[in-house]
């Protein structure tokens, strides 16, 4: 049995993973999606001062109220830049396998904001305007989605140990069927690198509702 620990991206909550987290306790494991501070049925948290650390926070408490120990994270979008900083800050042993959906995967010093596209800089901005830190939900998001703070796009991830040594197998799913993805680069840098199992499925960003099924095979690899 495997825990999968599911992070979502940005302006979401842990309610974008229901129905893939029931078809994994269906298939046996544990599945444990996570609502970031200031987002989800948490968006009262939101503050000026919920960060990029805070969300890696966030996942390291789950892990440790769980009990969580060989865990599969997985990260969609902006929650790349999460997973990474908890497999990186984890208790030895905690983690075991990264899967990133259609998600950034920064190196030390890099943030969201370094990594995306010009006009994904300008949707932030654009969508903090009104109070300066929280920024509003893009045009045909779902209607659940919420306000995403500001400054977790800005921070730059610092990386403290090890912990990413010891991930035992890496997955990188890209997404090919929108335009404007900021991740084509990453992919095709991926593709290159052994340490890495790349993935393409001819899905729209949204995965989870687009192409759920080869997703869930991907993340069973092995498990």
């Amino acid at each position: 049995m495997a825990t999968f620990v599911l992070v979502p991206g940005g302006w979401h909550g842990g309610w974008q993973y229901s129905g893939m987290a029931d078809r994994l306790r269906a298939a046996g494991h544990r599945a444990l999606p996570v609502t970031l501070t200031g987002l989800g049925d948490r968006a009262h948290l939101a503050s000026p001062a919920v960060n990029l650390d805070t969300h890696v926070d966030d996942v390291l408490a789950v892990l440790a109220a769980e009990k969580v120990t060989d865990a599969v994270l997985v990260g969609h979008s902006y929650g790349g830049m999460v997973i990474t900083g908890v497999a990186d800050r984890a208790e030895p042993g905690s983690v075991r396998r990264l899967v990133y959906s259609d998600a950034y995967v920064p190196e030390d010093g890099q943030s969201c904001w370094e990594l995306t596209t010009e006009a994904f800089r300008r949707l932030f901005l654009d969508g903090a305007a009104a109070d300066g830190f929280s920024v509003q939900p893009p045009p045909g998001v779902d209607p659940r989605a919420t306000a995403h703070p500001l400054a977790s796009f800005l921070q730059r991830l610092r990386l403290r140990g090890n912990g990413l040594g010891e991930i035992k197998a890496r997955d990188y799913v890209y997404l090919n069927g929108w335009d404007g993805s900021p991740f084509a680069e990453v992919h095709a840098r991926l593709a290159e690198d052994p340490a890495w199992r790349v993935h393409t499925l001819s899905s729209s960003h949204n995965v989870l509702r687009d192409a759920p099924d080869a997703f869930l095979e991907i993340l069973l690899l092995g498990e």
